[in-house]
């Protein structure tokens, strides 16, 4: 029976998702997340409808102590009496935020959106993943909005440059770009790491995928209980969508998580970017920006070292 790791596994999108993995394809699931009652209260929830083992680990993306303590736990848990494998089948990265208002720092003295979104989830994969399976998966949920070509990112406001040592320090010597942009690049930054990390496993032989998923945009959770009340009106909606909005669909953009990570039909997927669109998961092409290899590159390798992946 698979084991599948998720961030931010346990409500809205990603406890849709959770349900799936369970329901659909059997997985025994670990949901990681900062608190742990409301952790643990999805956990309960999907134990209850499936009857899966449902395992929690307290993982708090913005401090990589935090990260790297919950790496060492799910570890651990693999390794435990009556663990089911050794090895992870899949990883989804899905939790995220979205911090308006002036710059905040993380507990490294990182940028908050870009600790969470970007760093925590980068250490996290790179700590598991020697632990992941063969033909394991890694989903990183990612967004339209890191695209200035698309309404999506029309709305948000231009990703600023993946630059991985800048976007860590936004705000400290000088006015901080705002909430939507720093959201948008930290997105932007998620594509180029899953389009990176591709890469580097066929240059190394390796058959675990690496694939981008954005799940549209959903007025009634994530980043959209941050915009205006107005955007969750069924005419601002209906709008938007004429629009070109890339609009999301529950339980389709929750279902296509678990779908992405497990089903038989997306193997051949690494390096590809999907998204949920009016009700379809069809793959499409992310901006021009997400597809520069030299960016990437370079945003991985600065990235290694702000999390000081060298040291393990």
């Amino acid at each position: 029976m698979p084991t599948v790791l998720m961030t931010g596994g346990h409500a809205g999108l990603g406890l849709v998702g959770a349900r799936t993995l369970a329901q659909r394809y059997g997985c025994d699931l670990i949901l990681a997340g900062r608190n742990p009652e409301r952790v643990e209260k999805g956990a309960q929830q999907v134990r209850d409808e499936t009857g899966v083992r449902v395992q929690t680990l307290t993982l708090d993306l913005n401090s990589l102590a935090s990260v790297r303590d919950g790496a060492t736990t799910c570890l651990e848990m693999l390794k435990a009496p009556g663990a089911k494998t050794e090895s992870i089948d899949g990883i989804i990265c899905n939790a995220g935020i979205q911090a308006n208002g002036p710059a905040s720092y993380s507990a490294d003295g990182y940028e908050t959106t870009f600790a969470s979104n970007c760093l925590g989830h980068f250490l996290l994969v790179n700590l598991l993943l020697d632990s992941v399976a063969p033909a394991g998966r890694i989903v990183w949920t990612a967004s339209g909005t890191h695209d200035p070509a698309l309404m999506d990112g029309k709305s948000v406001g231009k990703a600023a440059e993946p630059d991985a040592k800048a976007l860590a320090t936004q705000g400290r010597d000088g006015k901080p770009i705002s909430g939507g942009r720093r959201y948008a690049t930290s997105k932007l930054c998620v594509i180029m790491y899953a389009y990176e990390l591709n890469r580097r496993l066929r240059k190394a032989g390796s058959t675990v995928g690496s694939i981008a998923y954005d799940p549209g945009f959903l007025p009634n959770m994530g980043m959209g209980l941050g915009a205006p009340a107005i955007f969750r009106t069924s005419l601002v909606k209906f709008a938007l969508r004429k629009l070109g909005m890339t609009m999301g669909q529950m339980p389709l953009s929750g279902e296509a998580l678990a779908v992405l990570d497990q089903d038989a039909a997306y193997v051949g997927s690494s390096g590809k970017y999907y998204h949920s669109k009016n009700g379809l998961l069809s793959e499409t092409r992310s901006s021009l920006a997400s597809y520069d290899t030299a960016a990437s590159t370079k945003l991985w390798i600065d990235s290694e070292q702000l999390v000081a992946l060298q040291g393990r």
